[in-house]
């Protein structure tokens, strides 16, 4: 597939237009934030208040049933700036995350869909949202990985360089013909199990003039 049908289906993901199943309430979510003042991916002001998605979300989820609040406390492995981890059944990990290295939680939802898109076999599924002590959360399950060995950062270079992202510092890159920027990926957020490399916390952007030329999408 060369880079352009890639740029179109990567567009038509976020755009909500296609996907895999595991996106669906991702892009409905995503949908229901757009404004009908938006006109455009690119339009400007797209993070002016993230407050106000907030409520539009709350609102979402209290009447699409949304809240989860299946958690459980001696479920509890770890605890980053921005999210709360839990094991479940040996399987799956749930990630409460509440969006906090995102300008928008549109932007954050983008970059979970960017994720399964790039990184399948370890996709989000996107399971609700969670109120706790005033802060919202969203809800995510992912596969649990194993990891058996230290993760060489040479290879994850090697994995993304390979995959059209230079290397721009420390852990971070950027697919500069998408228009994509892939963060934060050091040794904690790449693990290795049998020898095979598994990206279970990424930070992607999108450089909206980059990533949406081409495309007229009206929204």
């Amino acid at each position: 597939m060369n880079i352009k049908s890639i740029k179109n289906e990567l567009q038509n993901i976020l755009s909500g237009t296609s996907g895999y199943s595991y996106d669906a309430v991702i892009q409905a979510v995503t949908n229901h934030l757009r404004t009908s003042e938006r006109t455009s991916p690119m339009a400007e002001g797209k993070h002016e208040n993230k407050a106000k998605e907030t409520e539009k979300l709350i609102a979402f989820a209290t009447k699409n049933d949304l809240f989860y609040d299946e958690i459980n406390e001696s479920q509890y492995i770890s605890q980053g700036a921005e999210q709360k981890v839990y094991i479940k059944e040996d399987k799956y990990v749930i990630k409460l995350n509440d969006a906090i290295y995102y300008a928008s939680w549109e932007d954050y939802f983008h970059n979970l869909l960017l994720h399964n898109y790039f990184f399948a076999d370890t996709a989000y599924q996107l399971l609700g949202f969670h109120k706790l002590e005033n802060t919202l959360y969203a809800v995510v399950k992912q596969n649990y990985v194993k990891a058996n060995e230290p993760t060489d950062l040479a290879d994850v270079n090697s994995f993304l360089e390979s995959n059209g992202f230079a290397n721009t510092k420390n852990h971070d890159y950027y697919h500069s013909k998408l228009g994509i920027i892939l963060e934060d990926l050091h040794d904690e957020n790449v693990l290795t199990e049998q020898g095979i490399l598994y990206f279970i916390d990424t930070v992607f952007y999108v450089k909206p003039k980059v990533f949406w030329s081409e495309k007229d999408i009206s929204i």
